[in-house]
C-alpha cells in the first residue's frame, strides 16, 4: 500500500519524540483524571441523598457520549490536525469538571460528568493521539509507540488516584473535583505540540472519510474486532466505578479500593507497553484474544473465592496487567489493515463500541444492584462476555489492504 503522510508538524521543534512526549502527558492527563472516578460513587450519592443508579448513570451517558463523539473528534482531527481537537477537548473536560462539583439536580449533573466531560475525553484521549502518532512515526515502529503512549495514559490512572482520595480526605468531593479541574488545565499547553500542518499528497491513494468508514465496516475484521472492544469497555468501566462499592459492601476500608484501582493503573503501564512490543512481533488478534480468555479467569477467581484484601490487591495486579492492553493491539490492527491517513476516526468508531459497552457496565452495575441488593449478576456477565470475545479475536485477518496508487487531485 503506497501511503503518504496527510498531515506533518507545521514547525521544526514538533519532532516525533515531542509528539510523542506531550501526547502521552496528554493522556496521562485525561485518563488519570477519569480513572477515580468511582471513588465519588459514594460520598456524593449520600451527600445528595441519591440512589447509586443516579451517578452510575451519569457516568454510563459520559462512556456513551464520549464514543459517539469519538469518531467525529478522529474526523475532525484528521482533517484539520490534531492540536485544535485536543485544546478543544480539554477546556470542555475542565468546564465538566467545575461544573461536575456543584449540580442544582440530578440532570445537571448528568449533563456535566456525562454530556460536557464526555465531549471533552474523545478529545484528549486515545483515537486522536493514536492518530498524530500514526502519522509521525514509520510503521516499524507504530506498535511500540502506540503502547508506549497507553503505558503513559495507564501511569496517569495510577500517579492521579492517591491525589484523587487525598482530596476527597481533606477537602471534599466539591473541593476535589474543583482541584482536578485545574489539574486538569495543564493539557491545554501541551496541545500545541500536537498542532499539524496538511500537505500536498503526491501519487497517494484518495480516498474520503465516508469511502474510509465503509472500507472498514465491509472489512470481516473490522468488524470483530470492533464488536470484541464492546466486552472490552463493559468490563473495565463496570470494575473501575463499581468496584469500591462492592469492596465497602463487603465491609473492607476504603484504603483497599484506593490502592487496588493504584495497582490496577501502575500494572496496566506493563501490560499496555507489553502488548505495544509484542505487537511488532506477533499476531495482534492473538494477543487480543488471549487478552479476554484471561480475564474471564482472572473475575472468576475473585469472584468465586473467597475475598480478602490479598484476594482484591491480587485481582488487582492481573486485571491491571489486562486493563488497556488491549489498545495498543486494537489500534495497531486498524492502522495496519487500513493505513494512517484516517486512523483516528476508523480507530474512533470502533472505541464507539467500547465505550456503547462502558454504558451498560456503569449502568447495569447500578441498577442491577439497586434491583437486587447485589454485584453478582454483573460479574457472571463479565466472564461470559470475556470468553465470547476471546472467541471472536481470533479469526480476524490482519492483512494489509493492497491498493493502487493513483495520482492525488491537486
Amino acid at each position: 500500500m503506497t501511503t503518504t503522510s496527510a498531515v506533518t508538524a507545521s514547525t521544526s521543534w514538533r519532532t516525533p519524540t515531542v509528539v510523542l512526549v506531550c501526547g502521552s502527558l496528554i493522556l496521562t492527563l485525561g485518563m488519570g483524571l477519569r480513572h477515580g472516578f468511582g471513588l465519588f460513587l459514594q460520598p456524593v450519592s449520600a451527600d445528595m441523598h441519591w440512589h447509586r443508579e443516579t451517578f452510575a448513570l451519569a457516568l454510563a451517558v459520559q462512556n456513551l457520549v464520549w464514543g459517539a463523539t469519538q469518531p467525529f473528534a478522529g474526523m475532525l482531527a484528521d482533517k484539520y490536525g490534531t492540536g485544535r481537537i485536543v485544546l478543544a477537548g480539554a477546556i470542555l473536560y475542565v468546564l465538566g469538571l467545575w461544573w461536575m462539583a456543584h449540580p442544582t439536580s440530578q440532570l445537571t449533573f448528568v449533563l456535566a460528568a456525562g454530556v460536557l466531560i464526555g465531549t471533552g475525553l474523545s478529545g484528549v484521549t486515545f483515537s486522536v493521539i493514536a492518530g498524530v502518532l500514526g502519522r509521525a512515526f514509520p510503521p516499524e515502529k507504530r506498535s511500540m509507540v502506540l503502547g508506549i503512549s497507553a503505558a503513559a495514559g495507564s501511569f496517569g490512572q495510577f500517579a492521579l488516584l492517591p491525589l484523587t482520595q487525598w482530596l476527597l480526605t481533606h477537602v471534599g468531593w466539591v473541593g476535589a473535583l474543583m482541584a482536578l479541574g485545574f489539574v486538569g488545565v495543564l493539557m491545554v499547553p501541551l496541545a500545541a505540540a500536537l498542532v499539524e500542518k496538511r500537505v500536498t499528497q503526491h501519487h497517494a491513494f484518495v480516498q474520503s472519510a465516508s469511502q474510509a468508514m465503509r472500507e472498514a465496516l465491509e472489512h470481516r475484521g473490522y468488524v470483530l474486532l470492533t464488536l470484541g472492544f464492546f466486552v472490552c469497555g463493559f468490563q473495565v468501566v463496570f470494575i473501575g466505578v463499581h468496584l469500591p462499592a462492592y469492596l465497602a459492601d463487603h465491609g473492607l476500608p476504603a484504603r483497599v479500593a484506593v490502592t487496588a484501582l493504584a495497582l490496577v493503573g501502575l500494572f496496566n503501564i506493563v501490560g499496555t507497553y507489553t502488548t505495544g512490543w509484542l505487537g511488532s512481533r506477533m499476531p495482534k488478534r492473538h494477543i487480543l484474544s488471549f487478552i479476554y480468555f484471561a480475564r474471564a479467569i482472572v473475575i472468576a477467581l475473585f469472584v468465586f473465592l473467597p475475598l480478602s484484601e490479598l484476594s482484591v490487591y491480587l485481582f488487582a495486579i492481573s486485571l491491571g496487567v489486562l486493563w488497556l492492553s488491549t489498545v495498543p493491539p486494537t489500534n495497531g490492527i486498524v492502522a495496519h489493515v487500513f493505513g494512517v491517513r484516517y486512523l483516528a476516526m476508523l480507530s474512533g468508531f470502533t472505541f464507539f463500541s467500547h465505550q456503547i459497552g462502558s454504558f451498560l457496565g456503569a449502568w447495569l452495575g447500578g441498577k442491577l444492584y439497586d434491583a437486587t441488593g447485589s454485584y453478582d449478576l454483573v460479574w457472571y456477565l463479565s466472564i461470559a462476555l470475556g470468553i465470547v470475545a476471546g472467541i471472536i479475536n481470533l479469526p480476524i485477518d490482519e492483512r494489509e489492504i493492497r491498493r493502487t496508487a493513483v495520482p492525488a487531485a491537486a
